[in-house]
Formats: structure tokens, C-alpha cells, sequence
């Protein structure tokens, strides 16, 4: 009996050396796990921050992106996810093309003579001067005002009045741009969701010089005010209705009781 001491203490020091080679082994697959995990976590939180920069600046921001960011301001724009030319009722080009139409955009704050470009952004004109014909925008709201350091607008043409777009009117590509982000006052532009094919029937009219972000593909520039500024002054002098805010429904309200536009002959 005596003799089998040795291998009995043999065969239990190589089972505690087994037993321990598992745990080391053990402890390594959770710290692989755990830093796999963890890995995981920071490439998510990676990657919902440069989603959240993309979203609101498509590349890293300038000072006074920052600064538009901290007052809460986003472009304009419609809410509705985007379709590129989903609805059969969106109108030719060749009904604006190179053509210039001018016209009145009645208000019940006063009139806003306008000019529409044809020769530069033919498929927004196209669409404007139909829904214009067809009476589309007559009682509609300018819902939106913007009162920020670097941008100053009205937004009009939402079909409800909240702002959101219209799923089934939804058309695209941005024409005529400005690829230095520039919107002088007076700039009748395209509002439209997060796609550049997501153009609808809301539309902006700057009411001073404005700087908008183009890292999204910036909006279409498809006329400018002739007559009228002071009428988008006075609005704008009126203010957010919500205190304290620089975006929001006008402390004005804006009701558009007409929007004609002819072709010009000459």
C-alpha cells in the first residue's frame, strides 16, 4: 500500500495542474468575451457618433455649424422618407425648360412679387408653376420661420400645415446648388426631407444673406424675390412664436391666399 503513495500524489498533482490549466484557460475565453464585448460597444458608440455628424453636418463642422447645432436649428425640410420621382403627377422638364415665369405670391401679410428660372433648375419650376396652376398652395401656411445667426427664412407649402411632407409627391435630383452654401436674400429655394430626391411642394424664401450647410447636397435655387422684401422682413421682425426659440412657427401667422405665375414673354 505504502508503495502506491507516490502515484496517488502523482495522479492528484496532475489533476490540480489540469484543474488549473482549465481555469487559465477558462479566464482567457471570458477576457477574450468581455474585450470582444466591450470592442463591440465603442465601435457602436463609434459609429452612432459619426452617424449623428453625418446627419447634421455630413463632415466635421465649421464654428458656425457648431453654433446653428447649439441652437437647436435644423435645415429646411420636409419630414417624409424619400422616393425619387414616385408620383405619376410630377411634371415634365420641358414645361419650364429655359422658360422664366414671373408672378405674385399672395399673402395675408401683404404681396411677394416673384421670378421663377426655368433655364437653371427646370424640373422645380416645372413643379411649382403646376402646383401654382392647379391652386394648390392657395390657403396653405408659411409654417416655418428661422431667425438664426447664419440663416434667415420662411418655409411655405406643406400640405397639412405641421410641416411633414407628402409621401406620394416626392421627386429629385437638387438642381443649381450653391456649392459654397451661399442663399443671398431673397433666394426662392426648394425645401425637401433628408434625400436629395425627396422634393415635395414646400418651398423657402430667404429673407436675408443666409449660409446653409451643403455636406447634404444643399437645396434647389429656383428663383428669387423682385418685389416684396419688406413684407419677409416684417415677418421676421415678429419672431418665433415660441419664446426664446430661432426656429418654429412664425409669431405672425402666414396664410397664402394666392401663388400665380405666367410665363414671361420677354
Amino acid at each position: 500500500m505504502a508503495a502506491n503513495r507516490p502515484d496517488r500524489q502523482m495522479r492528484r498533482r496532475i489533476a490540480q495542474m489540469e484543474a488549473l490549466r482549465a481555469l487559465r484557460a477558462d479566464q482567457a475565453r471570458r477576457r477574450r468575451r468581455d474585450n470582444l464585448a466591450g470592442g463591440i460597444a465603442l465601435a457602436a458608440a463609434v459609429v452612432a457618433g459619426f452617424v449623428l455628424q453625418l446627419a447634421v453636418f455630413g463632415t466635421n463642422p465649421t464654428a458656425e455649424q457648431l453654433r446653428t447645432a447649439e441652437e437647436g436649428l435644423q435645415v429646411p425640410g420636409a419630414s417624409a422618407a424619400a422616393s425619387p420621382g414616385n408620383s405619376a403627377a410630377i411634371p415634365s422638364v420641358d414645361l419650364a425648360r429655359d422658360k422664366t415665369f414671373t408672378g405674385t405670391l399672395a399673402t395675408n401679410e401683404g404681396n411677394i412679387r416673384v421670378s421663377l428660372d426655368g433655364a437653371k433648375a427646370p424640373q422645380a419650376v416645372a413643379v411649382f408653376t403646376t402646383l401654382a396652376g392647379e391652386g394648390f398652395f392657395t390657403g396653405k401656411t408659411c409654417h416655418r420661420l428661422t431667425t438664426a445667426a447664419a440663416m434667415g427664412v420662411l418655409q411655405c407649402g406643406s400640405a397639412d400645415g405641421t410641416g411633414a411632407g407628402d409621401p406620394d409627391y416626392q421627386w429629385g435630383p437638387v438642381e443649381n446648388n450653391p456649392a459654397d452654401g451661399s442663399y443671398p436674400a431673397g433666394t426662392i429655394a426648394v425645401a425637401r426631407g433628408q434625400s436629395t430626391s425627396s422634393n415635395g411642394t414646400q418651398f423657402f424664401i430667404t429673407w436675408k444673406d443666409s449660409t446653409i450647410t451643403q455636406e447634404t447636397g444643399g437645396y434647389t435655387i429656383m428663383g428669387r424675390v423682385t418685389g416684396g422684401m419688406d413684407v419677409l422682413r416684417k415677418i421676421a421682425e415678429g419672431g418665433v412664436k415660441e419664446s426664446g426659440s430661432r426656429d418654429g412657427a412664425p409669431k405672425i401667422p402666414v396664410s397664402i391666399k394666392s401663388f400665380t405665375l405666367t410665363e414671361s414673354t420677354g
